[in-house]
């Protein structure tokens, strides 16, 4: 008789995924959209998820829960926005898992959410590995990290719905170049969207909050 070898890592991610669906569904039952963002440490996610909520947070509800190996830093920035925000931090870990996110629902007004962030540990390796229950995988390259990330990092590129080039104020004092950027990208993954925006000019956020938007509202349609 053959014996079935299973390897330790086949286990924890199986034991995620169901839980991750258990996450969908609930988020789904309240018609929350929720966005997974990923990137490296520094490449903005917490600056973009702050212009975001400013452009858009008196009309659509939105929560957010922040993964770090320590402190609490972030979910303090975007609680002094207003918004309920959950800290996770990881201990060492290198990405957040989804019974982790169970947990931090647990901690939430589910009932008073229609946009759900979820902001990953900044992390290139294998943040993408593990699926929280998300609607969207968003994924965050900053102009200073250089135009190479997605031959570097292909899986993390390849694996996300949306791809935010953020920074590009800083584009002109940089050697990134947008157009192979884009090629490589896009023959990573043909159906992703593109948005170059710079959080502190404002230059790209419109076309970033109007999709978002789009995107919330769709959920809301489908939830009823």
């Amino acid at each position: 008789m053959s014996v079935k070898v299973i390897t330790v890592g086949e286990k924890i991610l199986g034991a995620n995924e169901d839980k991750a669906k258990e996450n969908k569904k609930l988020l789904d039952s309240y018609g929350i959209l929720t966005i997974n963002i990923m990137s490296s440490p520094g490449a903005g996610k917490t600056t973009l998820l702050m212009s975001t909520i400013k452009a858009i947070g008196k009309k659509t509800r939105i929560a957010v829960i922040e993964g770090d190996v320590a402190s609490s830093v972030d979910a303090e920035k975007i609680n002094a926005l207003g918004i309920p925000a959950v800290q996770i931090n990881t201990g060492g870990g290198c990405h957040l898992e989804a019974g982790q996110v169970t947990e931090a629902l647990k901690n939430l007004p589910l009932d008073k959410i229609d946009l759900l962030f979820i902001e990953n540990v900044g992390n290139l390796i294998c943040t993408n590995n593990y699926v929280l229950g998300e609607d969207i995988r968003l994924m965050i390259a900053s102009t200073p990290e250089g135009d190479d990330k997605p031959l570097k990092y292909p899986a993390m590129f390849a694996d996300s719905d949306v791809v935010i080039i953020s920074k590009t104020d800083l584009q002109p004092y940089l050697d990134f170049n947008e157009k192979t950027f884009r090629r490589v990208v896009d023959g990573l993954n043909s159906d992703v969207t593109i948005f170059p925006v710079s959080c502190k000019t404002g230059a790209g956020m419109d076309a970033w909050v109007n999709w978002l938007e789009a995107k919330v509202n769709n959920k809301k349609t489908v939830k009823k």
